[in-house]
């Protein structure tokens, strides 16, 4: 893969099936150079016999595809260029989309009542003066913000606390009839023109932000989540919620059960109020490599049942999803996969998928399961799943294939202290020796996985060995192993990946063990500061969107009232011994420092400080800022950026640790 290929890396939504069967519907984007924006489209994906994957939508970004519960009707968001999302409905059967909603800010998420005449949805609400609401004035003319919170921006959104996330709803549409609806005339004779979208109604509202909407079987309650408790501010509790439909009193399910940080929330098919959360103990802040359990609550009032054991199963990066009166389908991360699994309200489990496939979502209709997936061979395609195993429904990254990428080999590594390291490697074509790249993820409670990833693709076609591995701190190996680097950073996450270079470089025929790069992004760009200024075998490194000064970190980040606290501990000389920023004088490799403007997460200036200490002290260093971008640059930015982000790093390399295919 070369970073032109970009267009040809897809993604794929959690599949909507039909309730009669034989077809699903998945939302199918991919990053446009062109258009420099992601876009995609709605495809119907036949579950029976041999027909091809159908276009459906024509939009310029279709997602989030739901049936209704009786299949009639279709609803998803689409955005226009640099426009919010906003709700669709369509005919099933296909037809002209139908506009539900035209939400200053857009829709974020939204669920069908069970008698498809309602849809609820999810949009933040602007503070009149703001965002827009009044003509003519721009951002930089609105009124001074007065903050009297911690809690004030999100990474990628910017403020919060002057458009909060409340739930509203709106009738579904007639697509078949589709009224035009009628002007609105005042007493004074002055007509107002016709109103585009029907009038929603707001159910929920306050300081507080509310997501994660789902009906009640009944179609009389929404559950949602939300942090409505005083301490708000202060600790990372939510709860669960649920309000009447028809408007109401919100009432808290969840919160004299237990101190639950919630992840999710869905009433299953049998009435039962499934959720998941992490248990982030007395204080409301120990939420480091603490793993989502599975909580069910079965009857209102009742105190809630958990299903799982967070030591062992992990449900932080899952979709519930209801199949059957008592069971939900959900996706355990587990050492470097995410496993589709069925548990029922009594605790018992199953996995439908293997131990390496990536599942990124899934869809029901009865007993028909389809899921969205990625592995070795794919970054995105859709699969059903049946008796015989899963059975591939698309094969959309063949374009990819075709162009050349490289399956990993994973490997387990034993460190200097006997504790088993895990990860990945690829290798070029040829007999080498080639130039290795050590990647670090980010998180640290994150992990790699063996499914196809555009970094590692792009920098084994550019002539590397990639080298990648889940240490102690990352996730999908329990909470022990992801919490022991707590206030103890840059420890054994330093042996753990250094062991697993050594150890890959030493099995793996073809690598040169004297011609080593390393780099990452986030955490990964904290280990890769904190390695270089200990280990100095780096013919160069890349040190991108970086936590380098726990110090700088506290009212600087969208985190920084939690996050430092927790993984450095508040001590000055305790987070001094794990800070980069602290041993900087160190670091004598070349450093290639990149960072986004508009990052929240790890705001701007940990780059410049970690770059004029580089600079000031003689090492060989550049800042590279890209304009406009924030944390998540590398996985959803502007296509053109994310395709000058790997030119660079190329560039770089091919400067400091030139390969047969990329040299100067």
């Amino acid at each position: 893969m070369r970073p032109a290929d970009l267009d040809l890396l897809v993604g794929v939504s959690a599949p909507t099936v039909h309730p009669g069967g034989g077809r699903a519907v998945v939302s199918i984007t991919h990053p446009s150079l062109s258009a420099d924006a992601t876009v995609g489209q709605l495809w119907t994906i036949p579950l029976t016999g041999h027909a091809a994957p159908k276009l459906l939508s024509r939009g310029f970004r279709d997602t989030a595809p739901a049936f209704s519960p009786d299949g009639r009707l279709l609803a998803f968001l689409r955005a226009e260029p640099k426009r919010p999302p906003q709700l669709y409905v369509v005919d099933a059967a296909g037809g002209e989309p139908v506009a539900v909603t035209d939400r200053k800010l857009g829709v974020s998420e939204f669920a069908w009542s069970p008698d498809g005449r309602t849809l609820a949805f999810v949009s933040r609400v602007p503070e009149q003066g703001r965002y827009g609401t009044v003509e003519g004035i721009d951002p930089n003319g609105e009124p001074a913000r007065r903050i009297d919170t911690l809690k004030y921006q999100a990474n990628g959104l910017g403020y919060t606390n002057d458009r909060r996330a409340h739930v509203f709803t709106v009738a579904a549409p007639d697509v078949w009839s589709a009224p035009t609806p009628a002007p609105v005339a005042h007493p004074d004779g002055t007509t107002d023109p016709a109103p585009a979208v029907a009038e929603p109604r707001q159910l929920t509202d306050g300081p507080f932000d509310d997501g994660s909407i789902s009906f009640s079987p009944d179609g009389t309650r929404i559950a949602f989540v939300s942090a409505r408790h005083d301490g708000r501010d202060h600790d990372l509790r939510s709860n669960v919620f649920v309000v009447p439909a028809e408007g109401g009193e919100p009432r808290d399910l969840t919160g004299a059960h237990g101190s639950f940080s919630i992840v999710e929330a869905r009433f299953g098919d049998g009435g039962d109020l499934f959720f998941t959360a992490q248990d982030v103990g007395e204080s409301g802040r120990d939420f480091v490599a603490r793993n989502a359990a599975l909580y069910v609550v079965d009857a209102e009032g009742a105190a809630p049942r958990r299903l799982t054991d967070p030591e062992t199963v992990d449900f932080t990066e899952s979709a519930i999803t209801p199949f059957g009166a008592d069971a939900v389908l959900l996706q355990d991360r587990s050492r470097g996969a995410l496993v589709l699994t069925r548990v029922d309200a009594a605790g018992e489990s199953r996995r439908l998928t293997d131990a390496t496939t990536v599942v990124g979502g899934a869809g029901v209709a009865g007993e028909t399961v389809v899921v969205s997936f990625a592995d070795a061979r794919t970054a995105g395609d859709v699969a059903l799943i049946d008796g015989d195993g899963v059975r591939r429904l698309t094969d959309l990254s063949a374009p990819l294939r075709a162009r050349g990428i490289v399956e990993p080999t994973e490997l387990t590594i034993a460190g200097r202290d006997g504790y088993p390291v895990h990860g990945w490697v690829l290798v070029p074509e040829g007999e080498g020796p080639h130039p290795v790249l050590l990647n670090i993820h980010g998180g640290p409670f994150a992990s790699y996985t063996g499914a196809l990833f555009d970094e590692a693709q792009v920098y084994v076609a550019a002539g590397y060995a990639v080298v990648m591995s889940n240490p102690r701190g990352a996730a999908g190996y329990g909470q022990e192993h992801g919490r022991i680097i707590r206030q103890r950073m840059g420890i054994v996450d330093l042996t753990d990946v250094l062991d697993f270079l050594d150890g890959a470089v030493a099995q793996t025929p073809g690598l040169d063990a004297d011609r080593v790069g390393i780099m990452g992004g986030s955490y990964g760009g904290y280990l890769t500061a904190w390695t270089i200024a200990h280990d100095h075998r780096f013919a160069a490194a890349i040190v991108e969107r970086g936590f380098l000064d726990p110090d700088y970190f506290v009212g600087t980040s969208d985190i920084g009232s939690f996050f430092g606290d927790e993984y450095t501990g508040t001590d000055p000389e305790l987070m001094r011994s794990q800070s980069p920023q602290a041993v900087v004088g160190q670091v004598s490799t070349p450093t290639l420092v990149l960072h986004s403007s508009a990052d929240l997460r790890c705001p701007l200036g940990q780059a410049e400080r970690y770059y004029a200490a580089l600079k000031r002290r003689g090492v060989e260093t550049e800042l590279v800022i890209f304009p406009g971008e924030d944390h998540e640059l590398s996985r959803s930015g502007r296509p053109r950026h994310r395709q000058e982000r790997f030119d660079i790093i190329l560039d770089w390399w091919a400067r400091h640790l030139p390969s047969a295919a990329n040299h100067r």
